[in-house]
């Protein structure tokens, strides 16, 4: 009984974070309400509290989730890198990807503030992508110059966070697989024959 209810309590609360994390995207953090949550999850209103305390809760608990799918995808590419090369740009353009950049883009506004319960999480994230990103480097491309892996890294976390933005920005106006597309082309001339980077 008791594995029965801790069950529901778990669907309970990924039912609301999925509904929180779609209304985030649809109308922002700001105009979306405990009640808007509850319509769209079919929960009721009085169990939102319950499960996260008040609304600073659900965006952390929505960021935290939006964050594990994102790594999940990168830990099973690490998981393949001794198989083949990572394909960063394929893995910038698979659909869960696209939703849940779009997701940290909406609530990026809110995480610029220092005083939000979101903002150490995004400068724990932002620093993830960097480590990730730079992980791949090192392993995979050959550096220009006096560039340094972690150089690269920021480049490329900078440039992916900045095409989602604009296209956030400006929907329909920016392709986001195109323009990734082509940031895989500027990279290309990098990377190293893949014999060659074990």
């Amino acid at each position: 009984m008791a594995d029965r209810r801790a069950e529901t309590t778990r669907e309970s609360r990924r039912m609301l974070i999925d509904a929180a994390s779609a209304l985030f995207v649809e109308k922002g953090y700001q105009q979306t309400t405990f009640a808007d949550v509850a319509l769209h999850s079919g929960i009721s209103r009085g169990s939102i509290p319950w499960h996260f305390g008040n609304k600073e809760g659900l965006l952390a608990a929505v960021l935290d989730h939006a964050s594990e799918a994102l790594f999940e995808v990168s830990d099973e590419a690490d998981a393949a890198r001794s198989a083949q090369a990572y394909d960063l740009v394929a893995q910038a353009k698979r659909s869960s990807m696209a939703r849940t950049s779009l997701l940290f883009v909406t609530l990026y506004v809110e995480a610029v503030n220092p005083a939000s319960p979101i903002h150490d999480k995004y400068v724990a994230l932002h620093e993830r992508l960097r480590r990730s990103a730079k992980h791949w480097i090192e392993r995979f491309v050959r550096l220009p110059g006096a560039m340094t892996a972690e150089d690269l890294a920021t480049i490329l976390v900078g440039a992916a966070i900045g095409i989602h933005l604009q296209s956030a920005m400006t929907p329909g106006r920016i392709g986001i697989d195109q323009t990734i597309d082509q940031l895989g082309e500027l990279l290309k001339p990098l990377i190293v024959d893949q014999a060659t980077s074990g």
